[in-house]
């Protein structure tokens, strides 16, 4: 019997994804293995609520074991080096060979990119959404600066949702007339790869929560000792609360596998998302997708870093690997659509969707706020965390005709 071993290195959305879906796919007696350092997995879209205080650590992650089909072999260890020459991964002193490997480690976040940010608040992390929700409840008012310090970033639309659901908890608070809230990015608008009529969109929706919104502004360093923001080109700002989307960079696993450009990122072809080696893929923050069109001045589109992303070419990746293995043929490839719920507080949200492969440039819309959008994205956390497979295939169900009534693509 010719059985293949399947890797997938990464326990976050995508790799979730992708381990369970060969699994269903592939007869059982070839082997499919995760290779995850954390035990827990932690939903992060949730961690906005979290620092808000509308959720706890309980509430928002759960054992990775239990997440996984049957079937699948967990090694809760982290990946040292990967030679794709003679398709092994070093795990502590083990060695661990492959037939396939699908690549979905994330991405590292660089708090010692630039000085001082090590001192900052983040509600990029487990623990730092928990630090942050301590800090807030106990904040006396005064200037908060949410600052994004580089690009590129995971999930665009967060620090815009940040910066309104912080404004939100103060105003209610009653500390709204005490409190400015400002949004530092070196974008020159919202979420650019989206276009000038969603950067519009998403700038009015901040401006209707009070904050000030300020593109172009690339952070330099932090001086917590002196509350004081550095920007390039622009005049320092103080601050008494800074809460930093940290820079990103590649993760270290992948660092010598010859599979990533300058910057670290692995580029894969943008419909099978598979990398320069014919039995390895990669997906989701891990990867760099170049996009048609180009931001004023001419500065290169990529496909942003997104678990909606990672979710559905995780699902391409599963069948063209289960394929491969299987001698069927597959056609599926990766759209390249996607879409965000923007939270803004009082249990509404905004709505951004649209085809990122579209030519010559992105098209992406904004719908209204509105409270089904928050529903919405309760649904999928409530779908992504539950252990009960029946609760989960109904919410599925509920989410893709809810989907397909309102016209949006929906992976679930």
């Amino acid at each position: 019997m010719n059985c293949k071993t399947v890797v997938v290195v990464g326990g976050g959305v995508g790799g979730l994804v992708a381990a369970n879906d060969v699994r269903r796919l592939l007869p059982h007696h070839h082997r499919v293995v995760l290779l995850e350092r954390n035990a827990t997995h932690a939903f992060a879209p949730s961690f906005l609520w979290l620092m808000v205080g509308d959720r706890t650590r309980a509430q928002i992650t759960r054992p990775l074991a239990k997440m996984l089909r049957p079937g699948i072999e967990l090694i809760a260890a982290e990946a040292r080096r990967i030679d794709v020459q003679l398709r092994q991964i070093e795990v502590g002193s083990d060695l661990l060979g492959y037939d396939y490997l699908v690549l979905a480690p994330g991405a590292e976040l660089a708090f010692d990119a630039v000085p001082g940010l090590d001192a900052a608040h983040t509600f990029y992390t487990l623990e730092g959404a928990e630090r942050l929700h301590e800090t807030l409840r106990g904040f006396a008012g005064g200037r908060v600066a949410v600052i994004v310090a580089s690009t590129p970033y995971k999930c665009p639309g967060a620090p815009h949702e940040g910066a309104m659901l912080i404004a939100n908890l103060l105003l209610q608070r009653g500390l709204g007339s005490q409190t400015e809230v400002h949004l530092f990015t070196p974008e020159p608008q919202p979420m650019p790869v989206a276009g000038p009529a969603l950067g519009e969109a998403v700038t009015a929706m901040l401006a209707g929560r009070g904050i000030a919104f300020h593109p172009l502004h690339k952070l330099t360093a932090f001086k917590p000792g002196e509350r004081r923001l550095d920007f390039e080109g622009r005049d320092s700002v103080t601050a008494d609360l800074v809460v930093a989307v940290p820079p990103h960079r590649g993760a270290p696993v992948l660092r010598g596998t010859g599979l990533t450009n300058e910057a670290g990122w692995v580029p894969v072809d943008a419909a099978t998302l598979r990398t320069k080696d014919a039995r390895v893929f990669a997906l989701g923050d891990a990867t760099a997708i170049p996009l048609p069109g180009r931001w004023k001045p001419e500065v290169p589109l990529a496909l942003p870093k997104a678990g909606v992303f990672a979710h559905a070419q995780a699902k391409v990746v599963a069948r063209r690997i289960s394929a491969e293995i299987n001698r069927e043929t597959v056609t599926d490839t990766f759209c390249g659509a996607g879409y965000c719920m923007l939270e803004a507080g009082e249990d509404l949200a905004g709505f951004a969707y649209g085809n990122f492969f579209a030519t010559p440039a992105p098209e992406v819309h904004l719908r209204q706020m509105g409270k089904v959008w928050h529903l919405g994205k309760v649904l999928f956390e409530s779908w992504w965390l539950s252990q009960s497979g029946l609760r989960r295939e109904a919410l599925r169900l509920a989410l893709t005709l809810g989907g397909k009534a309102l016209r949006i693509p929906v992976v679930v």
